[in-house]
């Protein structure tokens, strides 16, 4: 398209785009005027005049795509749809093609009489596409809308994403749900699991035969009511937990993030030019009275000139809109703004990042609607500037500047972003994510021209595989309004791993980051390593089910042997099998429908104990079912990072071949860190008149000869083993502000190296730059440069490797480190890695092992320093080889190496040991030291290093030092089964003495191929060490241990992801983390402490079991000694199957009468708390559950048959009478006399409630005995 101001040049150049298909389509200027205008409206519907002579002509040549009418001002009428292969078009109710083949046709007669178009009646109303419409049409017009829709929600899919798309693609929403049920679901899997316990089918059973009269025994509330009574108690206590966890996720949901919207700029112009067009008419009108209502031609041409104007000094931008919006209503394609320490809401992918000094600036458009006349200035502000500064003037840039200035690398940013994945993947490590170098340059107005496409959702999260493109301008139909894209072909660029955040990972750099949201909710990595949230029954409510069915088997029995008595045939009232029936009715007390009421309130009790107890602040209970089940743990399975340690490194301990310092002597090395970097005084305190090198003598103040050589000795290698210290990393510092105070802060990749800078800066050498090509020390005391190198090469930390290290070329002066190497300075190699493969690259020495694995003992995280000095020759050596190598298209990695292996990595200069310690969390050493002791075998699991994990391992006392650590690491599919099995042997042999440590991958090879193998040695061990462990593997051992041992699984963590694993336990303790709470939202207990635990299970697990199973038995031996009664009777009444308690009396005595004494044993303890701390070893009683057994069980029938037998036999004889209400006053006044006295006997903690129980009972039945006429004989 023509520029603006071309319109009004006769020989304005075609647009790239313009087919010449109406290029000899004019107008005669005189048809412009008013009068013409007036004589076209009387004559509507005919065709235009003769255009007159060619002199007076001007070309319309692309007048039909930039008019008003194709600006794309939304009608209120209006509506988008679909549009075939062009996206979403621009729907123009009231005529028209949607195709727009009407706009093809000539606007006006040509000389030659070609055909013209009519204007229609409804003409004003067929408006083409708006320009950001189209933009999004020639984005989306490549791929087609039908394969998008079928596979949106298909996870087998790849996606396409249209950055700014709206309305956007229908994917999951972004929300976090931890709710067990649904508003649909919630009824039939409540019933499902409440009527899949067999006492609740049998009273749903014995409740429905009271609808049949011939086995009605009094009132059917008598037995329907107390079963509405348990559902709804039950269903209500799930209903309520299940709204607390909704709550909970409602929070999370609700997190306010910052997301960038692209706008159509026409919306801002329209008001604008509704504004001029009414000037416009108001100046018509005054000039002229005769004038239409309807807008002359050339007020047409005008205002189009002017909007283009607008359009043509914005370019193709879209407006940025900033708006605060919650984190479930994110959608896949919205851009997302974070800043440092927030949470990422879904998968993103990272477009551009800056750092917070010089970052980019987004104006919201939101001033764009009060000014429109300002959308050019306000648009120029959002251009980033070196300095992080925004300038109105920017705006003034031609198209040309424009489009340099967009694709220029800003100052403001490299692209770079350090992430906390702690909580994904439970590593410590920061990751460094990387902006694509295709969109770090963009303006965020032009990232509506980005598409990324993405593979399918997985749960892989150290995977990704995409690609992203740039459309360019001349591909879209905007590109008319320029003249320079010609020729800009569409960029695209692979996307991985590095350019992707993933949920629940923390932004840890002080940098704003842009990014586009690719997954949400369901399909994100975070939610698809997450395991669906189950019921979880307790194993007391198993056993107790197990026991109804021994009742019920003994119920059938007696009822049968009572009619077979009589005789089967010897009946003449009913028949037989409607006697069993009725006895069966009578008899279902004893499987007491109380049972489940009594234990859900205990339950909620034991609840109400945890989390008001003082010792454990903050925890909190979400599934209150199943509270006695942590008196039953005997596996837990515990997360590393954030659960067993803070995540917080601290340099405790260094070693230089002859002395060691830590602790105190550290004020020695800060001493000798002084002395060292002195560099004479210099006016300027920010460059030093000479610097410190390796080569610089070490002076130390004058004093006796020998002592002089030897503190210089010494003090010459403390600064070297400090030099490289400082310099042998990848830390990064950067500058914050809080409360109005700056302070520097350090970024990299691994919290060990951040703990090691920290270290040189208190005792004296601080790092303040470091970027890619440089490094520069300052001394702490005299706040001068004492250090400047130029960065060479750098070798990354692997896993496989072990190692980090890095090519420094010193400045000795003033040197700028920008100059060219030259052979003034030195050059030197230094290297740190794990002592296992250090021992072989470091010169020979006699002290190394020894020292390591002192500190290996004292569970530091050791790493080995070396050095070795290269001249300019062997470094243009090495040079050449690397960088041939790293050319190489096979075995690159496996080539660079050897290189490096070959040249650099042999008889360094060993400079020292350093000792990293993990801190651990509060009082874990004698909390890992308590539960083994009470017989729980503990298991870490983690996705740590190997060697992290080892030294965590030790220092926490989960590995005692009599323990040996068998190492298993490496296995693949391709061992051999033989070699696998081999490495399980000596676990075997002895199981008491060895602890495991295994690396995912073998982990991996040994569930796939050798499943019972594993499992059955590992749960032998007192101890097992899993690392590299994914969330998946997690909950798969959690899974497997529960199912081989049938034992009872816990399992805690903090981070997200320990979600599966803590669902897939018995029971789910969360730790409320420092990163999030997902973990804590999703468990079964919330605490806020590891050491917490310990109360929780051996105090409050101990107490809810031991109450739980006592009130279990007491309410059996409830229902059992009224049935023996009942079966007295009976036999005295000649086998009738009619009842000897009616109506009251029956649900008197479960409710009234005994409820409170036996209910208040949920108060009782058999021991204090310091016992069972101070003896760990009674919680193994717990285990083997011996409070609730078989044999308990068959006591109390026993006692129960002993106690009926003699209250109802005594009864009847001492009153003389079988069946009269004298007999049956006695009898019940017994009962109900012997439950009480039972209660006092068993309590072994008395209570002030208890005793208030006891009293209160006895006075309301002996209050309430005047009101029992009808079925006792007050008289009597």
């Amino acid at each position: 398209m023509s520029r603006p101001h071309q319109y009004h040049q006769p020989n304005a150049p075609d647009s790239p785009g313009d087919n010449g298909s109406d290029s000899d389509i004019e107008i005669n200027i005189d048809e412009l005027g008013p009068n013409h205008r007036k004589d076209a409206d009387e004559s509507e519907g005919s065709t235009m005049s003769d255009p007159g002579s060619p002199d007076g002509r001007i070309p319309l040549r692309n007048l039909r795509i930039s008019r008003t009418r194709g600006l794309g001002i939304e009608p209120e009428d209006g509506g988008y749809q679909n549009n075939g292969s062009e996206g979403f078009s621009y729907h123009r109710p009231g005529g028209g093609d949607a195709d727009g083949t009407e706009d093809s046709a000539p606007l006006l007669e040509t000389s030659n009489g070609s055909t013209s178009r009519r204007r229609s009646p409804d003409h004003s109303l067929r408006r083409p596409s708006s320009r950001i419409a189209r933009l999004f049409s020639s984005t989306r017009g490549e791929l087609p809308l039908s394969t998008e829709v079928q596979d949106n929600n298909s996870i087998g899919a790849s996606r396409n994403i249209t950055i700014g798309q709206y309305p956007p693609p229908r994917f999951p929403p972004n929300a976090i749900s931890n709710a067990k049920y649904t508003a649909w679901s919630f009824l039939p899997r409540t019933l499902y699991n409440e009527f899949s316990f067999f006492f609740n089918m049998y009273f749903l059973l014995v409740a429905l035969s009271q609808l049949i009269p011939p086995l009605r025994i009094g009132y059917v509330s008598t037995y329907v009511v107390p079963l509405v009574f348990v559902l709804s108690i039950t269903l209500g206590k799930e209903a309520f937990d299940d709204i607390a966890r909704r709550r909970r996720d409602s929070e999370a949901n609700k997190e306010a993030y910052t997301v960038l919207r692209l706008r159509d700029p026409a919306e801002a112009i329209k008001r604008n030019s509704k504004k001029n067009r009414s000037a416009r008419a108001r100046s018509k009108r005054a000039r002229s009275e005769t004038a239409s209502s309807y807008p002359s031609r050339l007020d047409v041409i005008e205002e189009e000139e002017e909007i283009l104007g607008h359009v043509g000094k914005s370019s193709w931008y879209g407006i940025v809109d900033e708006l605060s919006m919650r984190s479930r209503d994110i959608k896949v394609g919205d851009v997302v703004k974070l800043s440092k320490d927030q949470r990422v809401p879904a998968d993103l992918v990272i477009l551009k990042s800056s750092s917070v000094e010089s970052g980019f600036a987004v104006r919201s458009a939101r001033h764009n609607e009060s000014n429109p006349s300002d959308i050019h200035s306000n648009e120029a502000d959002c251009t980033p500037h070196p300095s992080g500064q925004t300038s109105a003037s920017a705006g003034l840039r031609t198209n040309e500047s424009t489009k340099q200035g967009s694709r220029s690398i800003e100052a403001s940013g490299t692209g770079e972003a350090f992430l906390r994945t702690d909580q994904l993947d439970g590593e410590t490590d920061w990751k460094l994510r990387l902006a694509s170098p295709l969109t770090q340059s963009l303006d965020p107005r032009e990232f509506a021209m980005l598409r990324i496409v993405a593979g399918r959702p997985s749960r892989k999260v150290n995977e990704f595989v995409g690609t992203i493109e740039h459309i360019p301008r001349e591909h879209l139909p905007l590109s008319g309004t320029t003249q320079h894209g010609q020729g800009e072909k569409a960029l695209s660029a692979p996307l991985t791993i590095e350019n992707t955040a993933w949920a629940n990972t923390v932004l840890a750099s002080n940098c704003t980051v842009l990014a586009v949201v690719v997954y949400t909710g369901a399909q994100t990595r975070q939610a698809m390593s997450t395991s669906p949230p189950r019921s979880k029954t307790g194993l007391l409510d198993c056993e107790i089910n197990d026991l109804t069915k021994i009742l019920c088997a003994l119920t059938l029995t007696l009822s049968i042997v009572l009619v077979a008595l009589e005789g089967f045939e010897n009946r003449e009232e009913m028949k037989w099998y409607v006697a069993i029936t009725r006895f069966l009715i009578l008899f279902s007390t004893i499987i007491p429908i109380s049972l489940r009421v009594n234990l859900d309130m205990g339950k909620s009790v034991y609840a109400w104990f945890i989390e008001r107890d003082q010792g454990i602040p903050e925890t909190v209970v979400r599934t209150s079912t199943i509270p006695e089940e942590l008196g039953r743990i005997e596996y837990l399975l515990s997360d590393k990072t954030g659960t067993l340690t803070q995540n917080d490194m601290e340099l405790k301990k260094i070693h230089v071949g002859t002395v060691s310092y830590a602790n105190e002597a550290m004020d020695e090395v800060s001493s000798y860190i002084r002395q060292g970097f002195v560099t004479g005084p210099a006016d300027d305190v920010l460059q030093s008149p000479s610097l410190i090198t390796p080569s610089s003598s070490y002076n130390v103040p004058a004093a006796g000869t020998q002592t002089t050589r030897t503190r210089r000795e010494i003090g010459s290698r403390v600064r070297d083993l400090v030099l490289a210290l400082a310099l042998c990393h990848n830390v990064t510092p950067t500058r914050e502000e809080e409360d109005g105070q700056s302070f520097t802060t350090y970024q990299a990749s691994s919290p060990d190296e951040i703990a090691i800078v920290r270290w040189t800066e208190q005792i004296g050498l601080r790092l303040i730059h470091r970027d890619r090509t440089s490094i520069t020390l300052q001394s702490v005391e005299t706040s001068r440069v004492v250090v400047r190198v130029r960065i060479l090469e750098v070798f990354p930390f692997t896993s496989e490797g072990k190692r980090m290290g890095i090519i420094l070329h010193f400045c000795p002066g003033e040197e700028s480190v920008d100059a060219p190497a030259d052979d003034t300075g030195e050059i030197w190699f230094y290297q740190k890695g794990a002592d296992t493969v250090m021992t072989s690259i470091v010169a020979a020495n006699d002290w190394l092992d020894e020292e390591t694995a002192n500190m290996a003992r004292e569970g530091f995280r050791t790493l080995v320093v070396g050095r070795r000095r290269l001249s300019p020759q062997q470094y243009q050596d090495f040079s050449f080889r690397y960088k041939e190598a790293s050319l190489s298209l096979q075995a690159r990695d496996a080539s660079m190496a050897r290189v490096v292996r070959e040249h650099l990595e042999s008889n360094l200069e060993l400079l020292g040991v350093t000792g990293v310690e993990d801190k651990l969390q509060k009082d874990v050493k004698p909390s890992l030291e308590l539960l083994r002791n009470a017989g729980i075998k503990i298991w870490m699991l983690t996705g740590d290093k190997v060697e992290t994990a080892r030294c965590v391992a030790v220092s926490a006392k989960l590995v005692s030092r009599t323990q040996y650590i068998h190492t298993i690491t490496k296995l693949t599919s391709d061992t051999p089964a033989a070699t696998a099995l081999d490495a399980l042997s000596l676990l075997r042999s002895k199981p008491d003495s060895t602890a495991l440590l295994i690396d995912g991958d073998s982990l991996s090879y040994f569930l796939n191929h050798h499943r019972w193998e594993f499992i059955s040695i590992a749960v032998l061990l007192p101890a097992v060490i899993a690392c590299r462990c994914s969330p998946t593997q997690k909950a798969d051992i959690a899974y497997l241990i529960r199912q081989f041992t049938k034992k009872r699984v816990a399992c805690i963590g903090d981070g997200g992801n320990d979600v599966s694993m803590i669902q897939a336990a018995d029971v789910g303790v969360g730790i409320v983390g420092k990163e999030g709470r997902q973990a804590s939202l999703a468990a079964d207990f919330s605490i806020t402490s590891f050491h917490h635990l310990t109360k929780l299970l051996v105090w409050h697990g101990r107490n809810s079991y031991k109450r739980s199973a006592k009130l279990a038995q007491f309410i059996i031996h409830r229902g059992l000694i009224i049935s023996v009664c009942q079966t007295i009777y009976s036999i005295a009444a000649h086998y009738e199957p009619n009842a000897l308690y009616r109506d009251w009396l029956l649900v008197g005595y479960a409710t009234v009468y005994t409820m409170a004494p036996v209910f208040s044993l949920v108060l009782d303890k058999d021991v204090d708390e310091g016992v069972a701390n101070l003896y760990p070893e009674l919680y193994k009683e717990l285990t083997n559950g011996q409070s609730l057994s078989y044999r308990t069980f068959f006591v109390w029938v026993a006692v129960s048959i002993y106690q009926g037998s003699i209250i109802q036999g005594l009864s009847q004889i001492l009153v003389g009478s079988v069946d009269s209400p004298q007999m049956v006053s006695v009898s019940f006044t017994v009962l109900v006399i012997n439950e009480l006295i039972m209660v006092a006997c068993e309590i072994v903690t008395w209570h002030r409630i208890m005793v208030a129980s006891l009293l209160g009972t006895m006075g309301i039945y002996i209050g309430s005995v005047p009101f029992l006429g009808g079925y006792f004989d007050l008289a009597y």
